[in-house]
Protein backbone atom coordinates (compact mmCIF):
# COMPACT_ATOMS: atom_id res chain seq x y z
CA UNK A 1 0.00 0.00 0.00
CA UNK A 2 2.53 2.26 0.75
CA UNK A 3 4.70 1.59 -2.20
CA UNK A 4 1.31 2.32 -4.52
CA UNK A 5 0.96 5.95 -2.59
CA UNK A 6 4.91 6.69 -3.65
CA UNK A 7 4.43 5.46 -7.08
CA UNK A 8 1.29 7.28 -7.97
CA UNK A 9 3.08 10.33 -5.92
CA UNK A 10 5.81 10.39 -8.51
CA UNK A 11 3.62 11.03 -11.32
CA UNK A 12 1.36 13.60 -9.90
CA UNK A 13 4.11 15.41 -8.61
CA UNK A 14 5.82 14.83 -11.95
CA UNK A 15 2.72 16.53 -14.05
CA UNK A 16 2.27 19.12 -11.86
CA UNK A 17 6.09 20.39 -11.65
CA UNK A 18 6.28 19.72 -15.55
CA UNK A 19 3.05 21.79 -16.06
CA UNK A 20 4.21 24.80 -13.95
CA UNK A 21 7.34 24.52 -15.93
CA UNK A 22 5.48 24.80 -19.23
CA UNK A 23 3.07 27.27 -17.53
CA UNK A 24 5.58 29.79 -16.17
CA UNK A 25 8.64 29.27 -18.06
CA UNK A 26 7.79 28.13 -21.35
CA UNK A 27 9.42 25.00 -21.30
CA UNK A 28 8.48 23.20 -24.21
CA UNK A 29 10.96 20.25 -23.56
CA UNK A 30 9.65 18.76 -20.43
CA UNK A 31 6.35 16.98 -21.30
CA UNK A 32 8.55 15.18 -24.32
CA UNK A 33 11.42 14.20 -21.94
CA UNK A 34 9.13 13.02 -19.31
CA UNK A 35 8.05 10.71 -22.24
CA UNK A 36 11.01 9.73 -23.73
CA UNK A 37 12.43 8.55 -20.32
CA UNK A 38 9.29 6.62 -19.63
CA UNK A 39 10.42 4.09 -22.90
CA UNK A 40 14.10 4.74 -21.70
CA UNK A 41 13.23 3.02 -18.43
CA UNK A 42 11.13 0.27 -19.05
CA UNK A 43 14.26 -0.58 -22.04
CA UNK A 44 16.69 -0.36 -19.09
CA UNK A 45 14.23 -2.35 -16.32
CA UNK A 46 13.88 -4.97 -19.02
CA UNK A 47 17.95 -5.14 -19.76
CA UNK A 48 18.46 -5.01 -16.19
CA UNK A 49 16.04 -8.09 -15.35
CA UNK A 50 17.14 -10.11 -17.86
CA UNK A 51 20.91 -9.47 -17.37
CA UNK A 52 20.79 -10.73 -13.77
CA UNK A 53 19.39 -13.92 -14.89
CA UNK A 54 23.00 -15.57 -15.22
CA UNK A 55 24.47 -14.34 -11.68
CA UNK A 56 21.49 -13.90 -9.67
CA UNK A 57 21.36 -18.23 -10.74
CA UNK A 58 24.84 -18.59 -10.08
CA UNK A 59 24.54 -17.42 -6.27
CA UNK A 60 21.43 -19.01 -5.41
CA UNK A 61 22.54 -21.96 -6.81
CA UNK A 62 25.38 -21.77 -4.31
CA UNK A 63 22.79 -20.86 -1.64
CA UNK A 64 20.49 -23.96 -1.97
CA UNK A 65 24.00 -26.22 -1.77
CA UNK A 66 25.02 -24.29 1.82
CA UNK A 67 20.58 -24.34 2.73
CA UNK A 68 21.05 -28.25 2.10
CA UNK A 69 24.91 -28.46 3.51
CA UNK A 70 23.35 -27.25 7.32
CA UNK A 71 25.18 -23.98 7.02
CA UNK A 72 22.03 -22.50 8.41
CA UNK A 73 21.73 -24.42 11.54
CA UNK A 74 25.50 -24.36 12.09
CA UNK A 75 24.99 -20.62 12.50
CA UNK A 76 22.11 -21.00 14.48
CA UNK A 77 23.99 -22.92 16.80
CA UNK A 78 26.88 -20.26 17.15
CA UNK A 79 24.10 -17.57 17.78
CA UNK A 80 21.89 -19.61 20.13
CA UNK A 81 24.07 -18.08 23.25
CA UNK A 82 23.63 -14.67 22.47
CA UNK A 83 20.29 -14.78 21.69
CA UNK A 84 18.53 -16.39 24.53
CA UNK A 85 19.91 -13.30 26.52
CA UNK A 86 18.18 -10.91 23.98
CA UNK A 87 15.01 -12.79 24.26
CA UNK A 88 14.95 -13.38 28.09
CA UNK A 89 11.31 -13.78 28.13
CA UNK A 90 11.04 -16.78 26.34
CA UNK A 91 11.10 -20.14 28.16
CA UNK A 92 14.26 -21.94 27.55
CA UNK A 93 14.18 -24.51 25.95
CA UNK A 94 10.88 -23.38 23.53
CA UNK A 95 10.64 -24.96 19.90
CA UNK A 96 10.27 -20.68 18.78
CA UNK A 97 14.20 -20.78 19.36
CA UNK A 98 14.95 -22.88 17.01
CA UNK A 99 12.85 -20.82 14.52
CA UNK A 100 14.34 -17.35 15.64
CA UNK A 101 17.85 -18.42 15.25
CA UNK A 102 17.12 -20.20 11.79
CA UNK A 103 15.36 -16.72 10.90
CA UNK A 104 18.34 -14.84 11.91
CA UNK A 105 20.70 -17.58 10.60
CA UNK A 106 18.84 -17.27 7.00
CA UNK A 107 18.53 -13.87 7.02
CA UNK A 108 22.73 -13.16 7.01
CA UNK A 109 23.03 -15.39 4.50
CA UNK A 110 20.52 -13.67 2.16
CA UNK A 111 18.19 -16.90 1.90
CA UNK A 112 14.96 -14.47 1.44
CA UNK A 113 13.14 -17.66 0.29
CA UNK A 114 14.10 -19.52 3.51
CA UNK A 115 14.44 -17.07 6.28
CA UNK A 116 10.22 -15.77 5.40
CA UNK A 117 8.34 -19.07 6.35
CA UNK A 118 10.80 -19.16 9.52
CA UNK A 119 10.15 -16.15 10.57
CA UNK A 120 6.28 -16.36 10.10
CA UNK A 121 6.33 -19.46 12.31
CA UNK A 122 8.38 -17.99 15.22
CA UNK A 123 6.04 -14.68 15.10
CA UNK A 124 3.10 -17.75 15.16
CA UNK A 125 5.06 -19.85 18.16
CA UNK A 126 5.91 -16.43 20.05
CA UNK A 127 1.97 -15.39 19.56
CA UNK A 128 1.34 -18.40 21.45
CA UNK A 129 3.01 -17.31 24.62
CA UNK A 130 2.25 -13.73 23.97
CA UNK A 131 0.21 -12.32 27.29
CA UNK A 132 -1.91 -10.27 25.10
CA UNK A 133 -2.65 -10.97 21.56
CA UNK A 134 -3.58 -7.86 20.18
CA UNK A 135 -0.22 -6.04 21.60
CA UNK A 136 3.64 -6.68 20.32
CA UNK A 137 5.24 -8.92 23.05
CA UNK A 138 8.96 -7.81 23.95
CA UNK A 139 10.79 -10.71 22.27
CA UNK A 140 8.70 -10.12 19.11
CA UNK A 141 9.77 -6.76 18.89
CA UNK A 142 13.32 -7.46 19.32
CA UNK A 143 13.14 -10.28 16.90
CA UNK A 144 11.42 -7.94 14.17
CA UNK A 145 14.34 -5.22 14.90
CA UNK A 146 17.17 -7.40 14.06
CA UNK A 147 15.43 -8.65 11.07
CA UNK A 148 14.92 -4.86 9.98
CA UNK A 149 18.64 -3.83 10.86
CA UNK A 150 19.05 -6.12 7.72
CA UNK A 151 22.25 -7.97 9.40
CA UNK A 152 23.83 -9.67 5.85
CA UNK A 153 26.99 -11.25 5.52
CA UNK A 154 26.47 -12.07 1.61
CA UNK A 155 24.89 -9.16 0.08
CA UNK A 156 24.24 -11.01 -3.17
CA UNK A 157 21.76 -9.14 -5.08
CA UNK A 158 23.09 -5.76 -4.63
CA UNK A 159 26.45 -7.27 -6.51
CA UNK A 160 24.37 -8.66 -9.43
CA UNK A 161 23.21 -5.01 -9.89
CA UNK A 162 26.46 -4.34 -9.78
CA UNK A 163 27.69 -7.13 -12.42
CA UNK A 164 24.60 -5.43 -14.72
CA UNK A 165 25.55 -1.99 -14.13
CA UNK A 166 29.19 -2.68 -15.43
CA UNK A 167 30.95 -2.11 -12.14
CA UNK A 168 35.03 -2.54 -12.45
CA UNK A 169 35.17 -4.57 -9.43
CA UNK A 170 31.74 -5.32 -8.07
CA UNK A 171 32.49 -6.54 -4.60
CA UNK A 172 34.44 -3.61 -3.40
CA UNK A 173 31.40 -2.59 -1.32
CA UNK A 174 31.51 -5.91 0.26
CA UNK A 175 33.24 -4.80 3.46
CA UNK A 176 31.77 -1.15 3.27
CA UNK A 177 28.02 -3.41 3.49
CA UNK A 178 29.29 -5.80 6.37
CA UNK A 179 30.75 -2.65 8.35
CA UNK A 180 27.09 -0.80 7.73
CA UNK A 181 24.74 -3.53 8.41
CA UNK A 182 26.69 -4.24 11.84
CA UNK A 183 26.60 -0.74 13.21
CA UNK A 184 22.60 -0.60 12.12
CA UNK A 185 22.24 -3.79 13.69
CA UNK A 186 24.51 -3.40 17.05
CA UNK A 187 22.48 -0.04 17.38
CA UNK A 188 19.08 -2.14 17.46
CA UNK A 189 19.66 -4.19 19.51
CA UNK A 190 21.19 -1.39 22.67
CA UNK A 191 17.75 0.69 21.41
CA UNK A 192 15.36 -1.98 21.91
CA UNK A 193 17.43 -3.60 25.04
CA UNK A 194 16.72 0.19 26.60
CA UNK A 195 13.28 0.00 25.95
CA UNK A 196 12.65 -3.51 27.42
CA UNK A 197 15.36 -3.05 30.04
CA UNK A 198 17.69 -5.72 28.84
CA UNK A 199 20.90 -6.09 30.87
CA UNK A 200 23.27 -5.66 28.01
CA UNK A 201 26.58 -6.29 30.67
CA UNK A 202 26.31 -9.94 31.35
CA UNK A 203 29.15 -11.84 30.11
CA UNK A 204 28.10 -13.61 27.28
CA UNK A 205 26.92 -10.19 25.44
CA UNK A 206 29.56 -8.16 26.41
CA UNK A 207 31.93 -10.81 24.98
CA UNK A 208 30.17 -11.23 22.13
CA UNK A 209 29.10 -7.72 20.97
CA UNK A 210 32.39 -6.09 22.45
CA UNK A 211 34.57 -8.43 20.68
CA UNK A 212 32.62 -7.82 17.46
CA UNK A 213 32.94 -4.08 17.86
CA UNK A 214 37.15 -4.54 18.63
CA UNK A 215 36.67 -6.73 14.90
CA UNK A 216 35.17 -3.97 13.44
CA UNK A 217 37.06 -0.96 14.84
CA UNK A 218 40.56 -3.00 13.81
CA UNK A 219 39.27 -3.54 10.31
CA UNK A 220 38.46 0.21 10.26
CA UNK A 221 41.41 1.02 11.59
CA UNK A 222 43.96 -1.14 9.34
CA UNK A 223 42.05 0.64 6.16
CA UNK A 224 42.42 4.13 7.27
CA UNK A 225 45.76 3.57 7.34
CA UNK A 226 46.08 2.58 3.84
CA UNK A 227 45.84 5.63 0.71
CA UNK A 228 42.98 5.44 -1.54
CA UNK A 229 44.05 3.23 -3.96
CA UNK A 230 45.65 0.80 -1.75
CA UNK A 231 42.25 0.50 0.42
CA UNK A 232 40.32 -0.27 -2.86
CA UNK A 233 42.85 -3.14 -3.76
CA UNK A 234 42.86 -4.82 -0.59
CA UNK A 235 39.23 -4.19 0.21
CA UNK A 236 38.47 -6.12 -2.98
CA UNK A 237 40.92 -8.58 -2.52
CA UNK A 238 40.00 -9.61 0.88
CA UNK A 239 36.26 -9.49 -0.46
CA UNK A 240 36.87 -11.74 -3.17
CA UNK A 241 38.83 -14.33 -1.18
CA UNK A 242 36.13 -14.17 1.58
CA UNK A 243 33.52 -14.95 -1.58
CA UNK A 244 35.38 -18.05 -3.26
CA UNK A 245 35.88 -19.39 0.87
CA UNK A 246 31.87 -19.06 1.36
CA UNK A 247 31.55 -20.47 -1.85
CA UNK A 248 34.01 -23.42 -0.98
CA UNK A 249 32.59 -23.80 2.45
CA UNK A 250 29.28 -24.58 1.31
CA UNK A 251 29.74 -27.25 -1.52
CA UNK A 252 32.26 -29.03 1.25
CA UNK A 253 29.66 -28.92 3.56
CA UNK A 254 26.92 -30.27 1.26
CA UNK A 255 29.72 -32.98 0.28
CA UNK A 256 30.01 -33.81 3.84
CA UNK A 257 25.91 -34.05 4.62
CA UNK A 258 26.28 -36.42 1.73
CA UNK A 259 24.39 -33.86 -0.56
CA UNK A 260 23.85 -34.03 -4.26
CA UNK A 261 25.54 -30.90 -4.47
CA UNK A 262 24.96 -30.71 -8.69
CA UNK A 263 21.66 -31.49 -8.22
CA UNK A 264 21.39 -29.07 -5.36
CA UNK A 265 22.84 -26.20 -7.24
CA UNK A 266 20.54 -26.65 -9.65
CA UNK A 267 17.71 -26.25 -7.86
CA UNK A 268 18.69 -23.34 -6.74
CA UNK A 269 19.50 -22.39 -10.07
CA UNK A 270 16.19 -22.74 -11.27
CA UNK A 271 14.55 -20.03 -8.60
CA UNK A 272 17.59 -17.47 -9.89
CA UNK A 273 16.16 -18.06 -13.01
CA UNK A 274 12.17 -17.37 -11.83
CA UNK A 275 13.54 -14.63 -9.15
CA UNK A 276 14.83 -12.54 -12.05
CA UNK A 277 11.74 -12.75 -14.41
CA UNK A 278 9.21 -12.25 -11.33
CA UNK A 279 11.06 -8.59 -10.75
CA UNK A 280 10.78 -7.41 -14.23
CA UNK A 281 7.53 -6.07 -14.29
CA UNK A 282 7.94 -4.62 -10.37
CA UNK A 283 11.28 -2.89 -11.60
CA UNK A 284 9.82 -1.23 -14.84
CA UNK A 285 7.04 0.33 -12.71
CA UNK A 286 9.38 1.65 -10.37
CA UNK A 287 12.37 2.90 -12.87
CA UNK A 288 9.55 4.04 -14.92
CA UNK A 289 8.05 6.39 -11.55
CA UNK A 290 11.44 7.33 -10.90
CA UNK A 291 12.76 8.30 -14.63
CA UNK A 292 9.73 10.62 -15.10
CA UNK A 293 9.79 12.10 -11.36
CA UNK A 294 13.64 12.97 -12.07
CA UNK A 295 12.90 13.94 -16.17
CA UNK A 296 10.35 16.57 -14.63
CA UNK A 297 12.78 18.10 -12.39
CA UNK A 298 11.36 17.34 -9.63
CA UNK A 299 14.31 15.08 -8.12
CA UNK A 300 16.73 17.68 -8.66
CA UNK A 301 14.54 20.01 -6.86
CA UNK A 302 14.20 17.80 -3.99
CA UNK A 303 17.62 17.05 -3.72
CA UNK A 304 19.02 20.34 -4.38
CA UNK A 305 16.84 21.33 -1.51
CA UNK A 306 18.42 18.83 1.09
CA UNK A 307 22.38 19.97 -0.57
CA UNK A 308 21.33 23.63 0.33
CA UNK A 309 20.57 22.64 4.14
CA UNK A 310 23.71 20.49 4.00
CA UNK A 311 25.88 22.88 2.70
CA UNK A 312 24.41 25.65 5.06
CA UNK A 313 26.62 23.94 7.82
CA UNK A 314 29.15 23.95 5.68
CA UNK A 315 29.61 20.06 5.64
CA UNK A 316 30.64 18.28 2.60
CA UNK A 317 27.24 17.51 0.20
CA UNK A 318 28.18 14.89 -1.86
CA UNK A 319 26.36 12.22 -0.47
CA UNK A 320 23.50 13.82 -0.75
CA UNK A 321 22.88 12.59 -4.13
CA UNK A 322 22.65 9.19 -3.00
CA UNK A 323 19.39 9.71 -0.42
CA UNK A 324 16.63 8.95 -2.09
CA UNK A 325 17.67 5.24 -1.21
CA UNK A 326 18.09 5.52 1.98
CA UNK A 327 15.01 7.66 1.73
CA UNK A 328 12.86 4.96 -0.02
CA UNK A 329 14.22 1.87 1.88
CA UNK A 330 12.57 1.80 4.95
CA UNK A 331 9.70 1.85 3.01
CA UNK A 332 10.17 -0.49 -0.14
CA UNK A 333 12.58 -2.74 -1.12
CA UNK A 334 11.83 -2.90 -5.13
CA UNK A 335 11.14 1.02 -4.43
CA UNK A 336 14.89 1.29 -2.87
CA UNK A 337 16.51 -1.33 -5.49
CA UNK A 338 14.58 0.91 -7.74
CA UNK A 339 16.63 4.47 -6.53
CA UNK A 340 19.98 2.19 -6.35
CA UNK A 341 19.88 1.53 -9.91
CA UNK A 342 18.88 4.85 -10.90
CA UNK A 343 21.50 6.46 -8.76
CA UNK A 344 24.26 3.54 -10.62
CA UNK A 345 22.78 4.57 -14.42
CA UNK A 346 22.58 8.36 -13.97
CA UNK A 347 26.02 8.76 -11.83
CA UNK A 348 27.90 5.48 -12.67
CA UNK A 349 27.88 2.72 -10.75
CA UNK A 350 32.02 3.12 -9.99
CA UNK A 351 31.06 6.64 -8.51
CA UNK A 352 30.74 7.64 -5.14
CA UNK A 353 26.97 8.17 -5.34
CA UNK A 354 26.32 4.69 -6.67
CA UNK A 355 29.02 2.77 -4.05
CA UNK A 356 26.81 5.05 -1.42
CA UNK A 357 23.62 4.13 -2.85
CA UNK A 358 24.30 0.25 -2.94
CA UNK A 359 25.53 0.60 0.60
CA UNK A 360 22.39 2.18 1.62
CA UNK A 361 20.91 -0.53 0.43
CA UNK A 362 22.69 -3.23 2.05
CA UNK A 363 22.61 -1.64 5.31
CA UNK A 364 18.77 -1.97 6.53
CA UNK A 365 15.84 -3.30 5.26
CA UNK A 366 12.53 -2.36 4.93
CA UNK A 367 11.42 -1.55 8.28
CA UNK A 368 7.13 -0.75 7.53
CA UNK A 369 7.19 -3.58 5.52
CA UNK A 370 7.97 -6.18 7.50
CA UNK A 371 6.43 -5.07 10.76
CA UNK A 372 3.26 -5.23 8.66
CA UNK A 373 3.73 -8.69 6.98
CA UNK A 374 4.83 -10.38 10.63
CA UNK A 375 2.75 -7.95 12.81
CA UNK A 376 0.07 -9.01 10.27
CA UNK A 377 0.32 -12.54 10.46
CA UNK A 378 -0.70 -12.89 14.09
CA UNK A 379 -3.12 -9.97 14.22
CA UNK A 380 -0.97 -8.06 16.34
CA UNK A 381 -2.68 -4.35 16.19
CA UNK A 382 -0.48 -2.14 18.77
CA UNK A 383 3.09 -2.32 17.82
CA UNK A 384 4.25 -0.29 21.09
CA UNK A 385 7.92 0.90 19.98
CA UNK A 386 8.82 -1.63 17.44
CA UNK A 387 8.86 1.45 14.75
CA UNK A 388 11.16 4.14 17.00
CA UNK A 389 13.59 0.86 17.25
CA UNK A 390 13.39 -0.08 13.72
CA UNK A 391 13.95 3.60 12.44
CA UNK A 392 16.68 4.30 14.93
CA UNK A 393 18.47 0.90 13.57
CA UNK A 394 17.86 2.56 10.00
CA UNK A 395 19.38 6.19 10.97
CA UNK A 396 22.47 4.28 12.66
CA UNK A 397 22.50 2.24 9.56
CA UNK A 398 22.44 5.37 6.98
CA UNK A 399 25.03 7.50 9.19
CA UNK A 400 27.33 4.67 9.42
CA UNK A 401 26.88 3.89 5.54
CA UNK A 402 27.97 7.41 4.82
CA UNK A 403 31.03 7.49 6.85
CA UNK A 404 32.17 4.30 6.11
CA UNK A 405 31.72 5.34 2.23
CA UNK A 406 34.00 8.01 3.12
CA UNK A 407 37.00 6.35 4.18
CA UNK A 408 36.54 3.66 1.83
CA UNK A 409 35.71 5.98 -1.38
CA UNK A 410 35.76 9.40 -0.24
Amino acid sequence: MVLNYIWVAFFLLAFVIATVKLVFWGDMDVFPTMMDSTFSSSKTAFEISLGLTGVLSLWLGVMKVGEKGGVVNVLARLLSPVFTKLFPEIPKGHPVTGSIFMNIAANMLGLDNAATPLGLKAMEQMQELNPKKDTAWNPMIMFLVLNTSGLTLIPVSIMVYRVQMGAAQPTDIFIPILLATFFSTLAGIIVTSIFQHINLLNRTLLLTLGGACAVVAGIIWGFSQLDGESMNKVSTTVANILLMVIIVSFIAAGVRKKVNVYDAFIEGAKDGFQTAVRIIPYLVAILVGIGVFRASGAMDMLIGGMRWCVELTGANAQWVDAMPTAMMKPLSGSGARGMMVDAMTTYGADSFVGRLSCVFQGSTDTTFYILAVYFGSVGIAKTRHAVACGLLADLAGIIAAIAICYLFFG
